[in-house]
């Protein structure tokens, strides 16, 4: 036959049809085809006759970028060319910094004195003896302890406290606390009077300060934890036994209050004190020294975008921010953006992914979950659980769970814990930088009526809310957040110790002199 024929054996709904087409030069295809669908769509069939006729239009369809498409479309190829973009324009800004500025890396261009080098040395040996002197409350604390359990048992006691042993166990615990709070607050405030007046270098302070407030956090862990361990020790209801962690069982209070347990504390990657904490089998060494690769190679890298790209950069910005030109200042800030991004994606990495990685691989500490993916955060809230879960952790069990068991309210107890987390950001940028000036402390309550706003998107159905509450917090993280803060403290020190001083020293003598 010259013309094509189809024979099909059709049936009913749900038993398979059988059709054979043929053509002219004898070839033929086969399909199965089951519920009148065609099981695969790699065959063709070569039909020469009817070309024009097929029908394109068969069914009502929406366009893929439409609400109502039935799958939502994948925007791979987007992300790829953003990529892409993102290459490219920095690609050329990396030239046009290079054909503008020239090489500014000078390896030997530091202000590093001796005299910081010497007291960041002494600082970051002497902090720690906080953490013992802590410790010995507690061992005199543990000896109380086990005299007046061995008196209540031989004297057949009662389990649950009395009112008059609950009222001996408050009033010890007051003198164990003033102790403990003298001891933390002399860490704090004699080791940042010395990083505020004597260090000058702002790297070597904000290393040293960073120290000072890991400790001082730790004491408070270190008190708290055994304080409530002591508790049900010396009174072991049934109830309250039930509510420790089995882990505890492995080194019970008072075995813990040892100088081993303490010092492991004192490494352990962790802001939140235990007496057991999970532990891996044994060392990867070549794992250790992969981290420690990342960390030199991001910390060169963080160097090298600092003083080749956001220095000039700052530089550039001291003179539109002496005029309050705001149009120019706005256009820096877009420009630092960038760098900025670049440089706090890098320091993440190297802090929570390879050098927390490597303490906690030396340490055989088991629980690496230092982050989550914070970058999917659909509000200011999520991302301030998910990025830094040492700080949110200690936060959480030792600040805002206690002021919720006090009766007070959840908007109450998190304005408390970001009142508490502002203060330790202003110590921890102001003091090195001398400059105590509220930005941070600012900067971190503001994120309170933010985390409001961005709670509404989180609650909205659908993919839309988490998606503006996304950028929402990607806009006041890059451009609102960290380049306003660099650019303001910036200023600040250059207005103590640099180029603005020495303007202002020329303009205004008199008053610079008082």
């Amino acid at each position: 036959m010259d013309s094509a024929t189809a024979t099909s054996l059709e049936t009913s709904t749900g038993t398979a049809s059988l059709r054979r087409v043929d053509t002219a030069n004898g070839l033929s295809a086969t399909v199965a085809v089951s519920n009148g669908h065609a099981e695969t769509d790699e065959k063709t069939f070569a039909i020469k006759r009817y070309r024009h006729v097929t029908a394109v239009h068969s069914e009502s369809r929406p366009s893929t970028l439409s609400h109502d498409a039935r799958a939502p479309p994948s925007f791979l190829g987007f992300r790829n060319l953003m990529v892409i973009v993102l290459v490219v324009g920095n690609l050329r800004l990396v030239i046009e910094n290079m054909q503008k500025y020239g090489n500014l890396i000078c390896i030997t261009c530091h202000d590093f004195r001796r005299k910081d080098v010497i007291l960041g040395f002494l600082l970051y040996i002497l902090v720690p003896c906080h953490l013992f002197i802590a410790y010995s409350f507690e061992w005199y604390a543990a000896k109380q302890a086990r005299i007046s359990r061995a008196q209540s048992i031989s004297k057949g006691g009662s389990t649950s406290p009395t009112e008059d042993q609950q009222a001996k166990f408050e009033s010890k615990w007051r003198s164990i606390r003033r102790a403990h709070l003298l001891n933390a607050t002399l860490a704090l405030a004699i080791h940042s009077w010395v990083v505020y007046f004597h260090i000058h270098h702002p790297l070597i302070g904000t290393i040293t300060e960073l120290h000072v407030i890991i400790v001082y956090m730790k004491v408070v862990s270190y008190a708290l934890t055994n304080r409530d361990l002591r508790h049900a020790y010396l009174h072991p209801v049934k109830g309250e036994l039930a509510l420790l962690p089995e882990l505890y069982a492995q080194c019970p209070y008072p075995e813990n209050i040892t100088m081993n347990n303490l010092t492991y504390f004192w490494w352990a990657p962790t802001l939140v004190y235990q007496p057991v904490y999970p532990r891996s089998e044994k060392i990867r060494w070549v794992f250790v020294m992969k981290r420690l690769g990342e960390v030199v190679c991001l910390s060169v890298f963080i160097w090298f975008c600092s003083a080749q790209y956001a220095a000039p950069v700052l530089w550039n910005s001291l003179d539109k921010i002496d005029h309050l030109d705001l149009v120019s200042i706005v256009e820096r800030l877009l420009k630092l953006s960038t760098i900025s991004l670049v440089i706090w994606l890098a320091g993440f990495f190297a802090l929570f992914q390879s050098a927390l990685n490597a303490l906690a691989e030396i340490m055989r500490f088991g629980d690496r979950s230092f982050y989550d993916d914070w970058w999917n955060s659909a509000g200011l809230g999520d991302y301030w659980r998910l990025w830094n879960k040492p700080v949110y952790q200690f936060m959480k069990r030792h600040v805002f769970r206690p002021l919720i068991g006090r009766g007070w309210s959840m908007s109450s107890a998190s304005v408390a814990v970001f009142f508490v987390s502002a203060v330790l950001h202003e110590l921890l940028v102001g003091i090195p930088t001398k400059n105590i000036i509220g930005v941070a402390f600012l900067g971190m309550m503001v994120q309170i009526p933010l985390i409001w706003i961005t709670r509404v998107f989180e609650k909205m159905k659908g993919p839309n809310g988490r998606l503006i509450g996304n950028c929402i917090f990607w806009v006041s993280f890059t451009v609102l957040g960290q380049p306003f803060a660099a650019l303001i403290y910036f200023y600040a020190w250059q207005a103590k110790y640099g180029s603005v001083a020495k303007r202002m020293a020329v303009l205004h003598p008199h008053h610079v002199s008082h």
